[in-house]
Order: C-alpha cells, then sequence, then structure tokens
C-alpha cells in the first residue's frame, strides 16, 4: 500500500508532468481564459509540494491545502478547452488537488 505521502508526491509528480505537457501545447495559440498561465502557475506549485512533502517542512499541511487550489484552478481553466491535452491537464490536477486535500486532513486529525 502507498503511504498518504507517496501518493500525495506522486500526484503532483503527474501533475507537474501533464501541465508542462499542456503548457508545451498552448504555446503560440489563443485562449479565452488562463490557460497557460494557470499551468505555468500549477507547475511551480507542484514542484514546490513534491520539495515540502519530501523535506518534511513544518508548513507542508498548510502548503498542501494551497497546492490544491491552484490544480483545482488549473483544472478549471483547462475544463473550458476541448484540447486533448487540456483535458488530461484538468484530470491530472483534479487528481492532485484531491491528494493534497486528503494529506492536509490526514496531518490535521493525525
Amino acid at each position: 500500500m502507498v503511504s498518504n505521502h507517496e501518493s500525495c508526491i506522486k500526484a503532483c509528480q503527474e501533475c507537474f508532468v501533464n501541465c508542462q505537457i499542456c503548457l508545451a501545447n498552448m504555446v503560440g495559440k489563443e485562449s479565452d481564459n488562463d490557460c497557460p498561465n494557470c499551468c505555468i502557475q500549477c507547475i511551480d506549485a507542484c514542484l514546490i509540494c513534491i520539495k515540502f512533502l519530501v523535506g518534511g517542512i513544518k508548513f507542508t499541511k498548510e502548503y498542501c491545502l494551497l497546492c490544491a487550489e491552484v490544480c483545482e484552478w488549473c483544472a478549471e481553466q483547462c475544463q473550458q478547452h476541448e484540447h486533448d491535452h487540456c483535458k488530461v491537464c484538468a484530470a491530472s490536477c483534479l487528481a492532485c488537488a484531491h491528494e493534497c486535500r486528503r494529506y492536509a486532513a490526514i496531518q490535521l486529525n493525525g
């Protein structure tokens, strides 16, 4: 069984990669919302979240909640597009947000 810590890291890694792919595919394309800007923000949020999780930093729980908010915002933006890479990005953002919130809840109750 994968620990909560590891499943959150894995979700952040997957989101990081899918946001990178979405960003690369959106370069030079018109967007009527915050995509691809949200992908840039989400890439940074996931990378920092991974660093917090691996490092056992004091504010990891709080940062996981912030990362979840960024991921949910990115998912909301990417879901508005019909591109396959945007749909994959949105799905991985939602999965990451879920894992980050779950990790934070376990830390709060543990």
